[in-house]
């Protein structure tokens, strides 16, 4: 029996430790062969890996990993990894996962470190290990169902498109109009260039279109998976290019996915990825935020326009009026609602749309009825049935207001958009409940201790841990009261690294942990600069005296500076300052293609790149190109961000701390994420300069970041940042 504890977020959960999946999947040729002789270790193929790779050179935190992992593969336990970058992480876990019999599942959070996967490491561990294991291993990738063509949408594209493109937005509701009626021919065309793809590619995945269409044309011939009737069903069933991804994915060595669709796969009682008995989830500190998404839900008004068009033919009129009637009901009510959480239940008004809404939908499956095989057109009957039943459910359960849902509308700046949300407020127990069971799982990432712990990335997993200080600011105080603090001038230790009292959790109830650390020298390697005289930031923008400190650091090194920023108001007002007072190429986020500024960051040696947060993660500019990060602020969650606001309303409301146990950990996880963008290689060098005094005056929560941090050389002295910048200058 699994053990049952109560996590951070008050969720009662059980861990269950996975089961051998017998019976789960019958057993192919590739798993006989691979049981046939001596099988070879995960060091002997990590080995052979390493080997291939042009001066390759075993790493120890690269082959303490992949030695964990096997361990964990044959003891059951789950495990959490800290690979620091440069470790070498993905063949680390890559190595093992060949000696497991059936496919192994690799999850990433974005789509860089799955090309990287697939485009490069995988190929060459391919031929790297085909020696040793007497065959050749095989991968594949798996998407969600509306990346790929879909035969039966495009059969009927032509007679979608007026409807789905031309009138999204009707004018007379706040912040709608009527589109440009010329973007029919322009869809159009892109129409016939897809027919014309069709006939000719072998896999109908997106990715592989080049050029491009735009994602109005995408939807015309693309199939969510709610929506889909099923193979057996569908015409186009025998010929359906998802579910040869699928096949493919099940007769594979790994199988190269997202969190996106593994948290759908989760909410879904594990039905879309095949089984498997490893799960392997890099980049995990983002895996909650993405099951957080994959459960949110909203009503747009556009939204049940587009659904009733859809449905029409097989409505009533008069219930295809009362639809009309809900989607104008809730552009009333969303257009005298403020934007931000609603703290209090629905509005009046947002409460009338949603029973509406409610009532017309559940008429409106009463009439669509079941799916039957003698459907004259089954696919345009699942899309509908899919629609309505989607609204009602999101219907009935913002009107149910349930302690565990978070509820918000949501604006942008244009007014274009107005959404009712609901998210859940923990996705705690769906992952204790979904993520764990008859596998095992290996959790990696570069960020996952916070303050020195892996206590708050376990709980946020869904993973049970030991009893630890009350929040993780009482526990960076109680650190700081004990015996040993360092110097602020240390050189080679984080501040407050003595940690007295405070001893990282290493494992609990079914899982461990394990931190192999990095083979950068970042004592040596980098600065930690805190612009501790500077004034605590209190209004938005960038202050003066934070303005004239970034240009004083920017000068003394002569640019090759990324400046990660708070608010694009910030963002902008350093830019606008460098480009007045120097000579600079400065580069601001927003005025270009991102993947465009980044190039000339890398190729314009004296050039600055100026953004917000995508550019916190996500940038790699190895090399002297990037030697100053500066951060203008911590990069606490904002007021108004409504799910980090209910999370920490919830905690205070139990008598904790909301801000300790919410928003510190979220900004520990950011800022660790936007210092690492400085260290890419063993050969560079840099400075990272915070100008937010908190983080060295802070007593409660500075020490928690500082632990949560790459080891760097430490000062709050502006002179010594000055000066180790001037001499990278000279070099």
């Amino acid at each position: 029996m699994g053990a049952v504890g109560v996590g951070g977020d008050g969720y009662r959960r059980t861990v269950t430790p996975p089961r051998t999946a017998t019976g789960s999947a019958p057993t192919s040729a590739r798993g006989a062969g691979r049981r046939r002789g001596a099988r070879p270790s995960g060091a002997d193929l990590l080995a052979a890996a390493v080997g291939a790779v042009p001066g390759g050179a075993a790493r120890p935190g690269q082959q303490q990993m992949a030695t964990a992992i096997e361990e964990c593969v044959t003891s059951g336990e789950h495990l959490l990894v800290q690979a620091g970058t440069g470790t070498g992480k993905s063949l680390a876990y890559l190595a093992p996962a060949l000696t497991v019999d059936g496919p192994v599942v690799v999850s990433t959070a974005t789509l860089a470190l799955q090309s990287q996967l697939v485009d490069h490491d995988l190929p060459r561990l391919a031929d790297a290990v085909e020696p040793v294991l007497g065959r050749r291993p095989t991968f594949a990738v798996l998407k969600g169902r509306h990346h790929y063509l879909c035969l039966a949408r495009l059969d009927n594209s032509t007679a979608d498109e007026p409807e789905d493109t031309l009138f999204d937005a009707p004018a007379s509701r706040p912040g709608g109009g009527t589109k440009w009626l010329g973007e029919a021919g322009r869809i159009g065309k892109q129409i016939e260039r897809l027919r014309d793809w069709a006939e000719k590619t072998d896999t109908g995945d997106r990715d592989e279109l080049d050029p491009g269409v735009d994602d109005q044309a995408w939807r015309l011939v693309s199939m969510p998976s709610r929506e889909c009737v099923g193979a057996t069903r569908c015409p186009f069933g025998a010929e359906c290019f998802a579910e040869a991804s699928r096949a493919r994915a099940r007769e594979a060595d790994i199988v190269v996915t997202n969190h996106s669709l593994l948290a759908v796969d989760m909410l879904a009682d594990r039905h879309i990825v095949p089984p498997h008995k490893l799960l392997i989830v890099d980049e995990a500190h983002e895996l909650a935020d993405r099951v957080s998404s994959a459960a949110q839900a909203e009503l747009v008004p556009e939204m049940i326009d587009r659904s009733t068009r859809r449905a029409r033919p097989l409505l009533r009129p008069e219930t295809a009026d009362a639809l009309t009637a809900a989607g104008d009901a809730l552009a009333v009510g969303l257009a005298e609602a403020p934007a931000g959480r609603l703290t209090a239940g629905l509005p009046t008004p947002l409460r009338e749309a949603c029973t509406l809404l409610d009532s017309a939908t559940r008429a409106a499956l009463d009439t669509i009825g079941e799916i039957k095989s003698d459907d004259p057109d089954p696919v345009r009957k699942q899309q509908a049935k899919a629609a309505m039943d989607d609204l009602s459910s999101t219907a009935q359960r913002l009107l149910e207001e349930a302690d565990h849902d978070v509820a918000w509308v949501e604006k942008n700046d244009s007014g274009n958009r107005r959404a009712l949300v609901v998210a859940p407020l923990s996705v705690a127990g769906t992952l204790a409940a979904h993520l764990y069971d008859e596998r095992t799982v290996v959790a990696t990432s570069a960020t996952l201790t916070l303050g020195g712990r892996f206590d708050t990335v376990a709980r946020a997993l869904g993973l049970d841990a030991p009893p630890v200080p009350a929040s993780p600011a009482a526990a960076a105080l109680a650190s700081q009261s004990g015996p040993g603090r360092p110097a602020a001038e240390t050189p080679g230790r984080r501040l407050a690294a003595d940690t007295g009292s405070a001893v990282p959790a290493t494992e609990g109830p079914g899982w461990r942990s394990l931190d192999v650390g990095s083979p950068f020298d970042y004592a040596r390697q980098g600065i930690l600069y805190v612009a501790a005289h500077l004034p605590r930031p209190s209004v938005s923008g960038l202050p003066d005296a934070a303005g004239e400190e970034l240009l004083g650091l920017v000068e003394a090194l002569g640019g090759r500076t990324l400046g990660l920023f708070s608010s694009r108001r910030a963002a902008t007002q350093a830019a606008e300052l460098l480009r007045a007072r120097t000579d600079l190429p400065v580069l601001l986020q927003g005025e270009e293609a991102l993947p465009l500024l980044v190039r000339r960051f890398r190729e314009e040696r004296s050039s600055c790149l100026f953004g917000v947060m995508s550019l916190w993660q996500g940038v790699d500019v190895p090399g002297d190109a990037c030697q100053l990060v500066v951060i203008d602020r911590l990069p606490f969650p904002r007021p108004d961000e409504p799910l980090a606001a209910a999370r920490a309303a919830a905690v205070d409301a139990g008598g904790g701390s909301g801000f300790a146990a919410v928003s510190v950990p979220i900004a520990a996880v950011r800022l660790a994420q936007g210092v690492g963008r400085l260290i890419r290689a063993t050969g560079d060098k840099g400075v990272v300069a915070v100008l937010d005094s908190r983080l060295e005056t802070a007593r409660g929560y500075g020490p928690f970041l500082r632990r949560s941090l790459p080891p760097f050389w430490y000062t709050t002295r502006p002179e010594v940042a000055r000066g180790a910048l001037t001499r990278l200058a000279q070099t």
